[in-house]
């Protein structure tokens, strides 16, 4: 019994399969199941009839020596696997390519201005798919040697009309990374795969059928065309796919309950069906602005955020967002009245923020007079729908510890001062986080035991702030703060006028450690509880915390020097951190 096809997968398509599974693995998800199961079965029930009629009518053959003998509708089961095993490589890739990409910030609204977002490019790409449909039918109906290339065109042109014209925006708008480079890698390794069979004798198209032309040597330019169709079919139905999630889990005023983590095939239609007219701008607008501060302001809260999926990712990326600017309206006042007034302007805003729908216009007016254009999105953004009131209220308070450092009192005297401002600073963010993941996804866990976890978070949160106390002794130095408690200076022989002068040295250095001791203490005690959290929660938030603990590691490693005031960790080791941190946490689940 021959198996030459069956080694073409042996050799060929199962090892890229293994490798792309292993790299994901640890970012698998019950929608990305979903996604790729629902992929694979599109493209196996409508490749299989399409398949059997060019077996049957002679247009390819395959030599009885060199496939099992098993068939499927005079497929052969190498055939019938082909389709699966192309489907989930070319999935995989692009959801790896496609991973870091907050996807969202794509969506063009229909705006005064442009009532039509990019309607002439969506016209001009119909029209050419059209063309290409009425070449290919030209083909089949002369039945001559085009006629391979029309049964392609025929075959693959108007679904990929379908998905253009659904997904145009997502199509032309997505960084090339998640469109091109995951057509065009898996095309040319299939191109070459393909001009090895043929040179074999693996498969063999009839002459009178083809144009004998080749895109190189061995390889006909038919067989160049299939996989280049079929590889777009896939990354085009898969961005279709991530199109309709976008609109599910950005707009709640047209999707109020996108709550179905699986949507069904009719939610996601409607979804891209949805006017771009109905989309709401300023949501937009402030999605675009949280991903430009985050990416800006903390690359490794900006990793770790794409580990998130969906309706979470939108909500943490906006509470980030309101934190951030929250923050810098304070840290950036000229004087210690004007920062005053910026949080009496934020507890004013929170106030209306929190009596319900009937003060919205005082709220969205409030914005628009007292802050400023840059500001005003991710405060109206904010869902506090989701979110209990007190931790945004400690924020503040926090807010108001930082004013004290303007005066002769500093206001963190002992080490009980420097955990309540980052309680306040950073538990506080944590804690959020943490409510939001509740909120989104059903847990086991009762109310009483998902108040524990929260308070674990807060406390995790402190951690990490004293990481970033560590790391920043000598950048907050210059800004006339240490944040470092009195007591242990003196214990060390110094004051805050020495630190603010020179931020450096062995007596630091010993300080340093003693605050990253504490961080780690804090961080071993309450990592436990990031088990507790829903499961699509949990390694994404243990990748955030990873990714921000291995800044403390590396303060600690001996002959380490703090280069231009702050540590730094290269990106290459932060994605390690990431991969194996969200591989560990895959294995905890699935038991050893």
């Amino acid at each position: 019994m021959g198996s030459d096809y069956a080694l073409v997968h042996v050799k060929y398509t199962i090892p890229p399969a293994v490798l792309l599974t292993l790299l994901y693995r640890p970012l698998w998800s019950k929608l990305d199941t979903y996604r790729v199961g629902f992929l694979v079965f599109i493209a196996v029930t409508a490749t299989i009839p399409w398949d059997s009629y060019l077996i049957r009518t002679g247009i390819w053959s395959y030599p009885s020596h060199v496939i099992v003998g098993l068939t499927l509708f005079d497929i052969p089961f190498e055939e019938v696997f082909f389709f699966v095993i192309q489907t989930y490589n070319t999935s995989l890739l692009y959801l790896l390519l496609s991973k870091p990409t907050y996807q969202p910030t794509y969506l063009r609204a229909a705006t005064p201005s442009s009532p039509a977002p990019w309607k002439y490019q969506k016209w001009g790409g119909q029209v050419v798919i059209s063309a290409i449909i009425a070449y290919g039918w030209y083909c089949v109906k002369a039945n001559v040697t085009g006629t391979y290339t029309g049964l392609i065109l025929v075959w693959a042109g108007p679904v990929l009309l379908g998905l253009w014209t659904l997904a145009y925006q997502f199509i032309l708008g997505l960084p090339l990374s998640n469109t091109a480079l995951p057509i065009w890698l898996p095309t040319i390794y299939l191109w070459i795969i393909d001009t090895l069979a043929l040179r074999r004798g693996t498969w063999v198209i009839s002459s009178g059928t083809k144009h004998g032309i080749h895109l190189w040597d061995g390889l006909e330019i038919e067989e160049a065309l299939f996989f280049l169709a079929t590889n777009t079919l896939i990354v085009f139905g898969l961005v279709a796919f991530d199109n309709a999630l976008a609109i599910l889990h950005t707009f709640p005023s047209l999707f109020p309950d996108p709550a179905p983590q699986l949507p069904s095939p009719v939610i996601l239609m409607q979804a891209l069906f949805a006017s771009p007219k109905k989309y709401d701008e300023a949501r937009l607008e402030g999605l675009r602005e949280a991903v430009r501060r985050l990416k800006r302001k903390s690359r490794s809260f900006y990793l770790a955020s794409s580990t998130f999926q969906g309706l979470l990712r939108t909500d943490l990326l906006l509470l980030y967002s309101f934190c951030r600017v929250a923050d810098d309206l304070v840290d950036n006042a000229t004087t210690a009245q004007e920062a005053k007034e910026w949080i009496a302007h934020l507890n004013k805003f929170l106030d209306l923020a929190y009596r319900g729908p009937r003060s919205r216009p005082a709220l969205i007016k409030l914005v628009h007079e007292q802050f400023p254009a840059d500001t005003r999105s991710a405060l109206v953004q904010l869902p506090t729908d989701k979110l209990s009131r007190q931790p945004l209220q400690d924020l503040l308070l926090g807010f108001d510890m930082d004013l004290a450092f303007d005066t002769a009192a500093p206001p963190i005297a002992n080490e009980d001062d420097l955990k309540l401002y980052s309680e306040r600073v950073a538990g506080t963010v944590a804690q959020m986080c943490i409510e939001l993941i509740f909120r989104t996804y059903h847990s086991s866990l009762s109310k009483e035991e998902q108040r524990a976890v929260e308070n674990a978070g807060n406390l995790m949160g402190v951690a990490l702030q004293y990481v970033n106390i560590a790391r920043d002794i000598a950048v907050d130095a210059k800004i006339g703060r240490v944040y470092l408690p009195t007591t242990w200076l003196s214990e060390a022989g110094l004051t805050q006028e020495q630190v603010l002068k020179e931020p450096a040295g062995p007596r630091i250095e010993s300080i340093r450690n003693r605050l990253l001791d504490n961080a780690f203490k804090l961080y071993n005690g309450s990592k436990h509880s990031i088990e507790q959290l829903p499961s699509e929660a949990a390694g994404p938030i243990r990748v955030a915390v990873e990714s921000y603990m291995e800044i403390g590691r590396t303060l600690r490693q001996e002959g380490y020097v703090v280069k231009a005031g702050r540590a730094t960790v290269p990106k290459w080791r932060r994605l390690l951190v990431a991969w194996q941190t969200l591989n560990q946490t895959s294995k905890s689940r699935c038991g050893p």
